[in-house]
């Protein structure tokens, strides 16, 4: 199970509207979990073997945004494949594959 998603506060009182701090924490969360992820400008993604692994993950990096202002918003994908690993890379290697031509 491959997860996206974007999580990050509001209401921080922050004059420049940064949410730096309060994403680290949550992927701080992400990379500490073990599972197999990569973070973008805008996405985290995590891949696991089931929902409860992943979404765990998902609601620990959430709760990590909590201090850092008085509302969260949580953005999320996911693409279910049971029986599937790997496809954090290789979703991405047939990409460039095809791309190649």
């Amino acid at each position: 199970m491959l997860v996206a998603f974007s999580v990050a506060p509001s209401g921080t009182g922050r004059e420049d509207g940064s949410v730096h701090d309060a994403v680290a924490a949550a992927v701080k969360v992400v990379r500490d979990s073990g599972l197999p992820n990569r973070t973008s400008s805008m996405f985290t993604e995590i891949e696991g073997p089931d929902w409860d692994t992943v979404m765990d993950v998902v609601k620990r990096a959430t709760e990590a945004v909590e201090p850092f202002g008085s509302r969260i918003s949580l953005v999320l994908k996911a693409d279910i494949r049971p029986g599937r690993s790997g496809e954090i890379d290789g979703k991405i290697e047939r990409l460039e594959r095809a791309i190649e031509g």
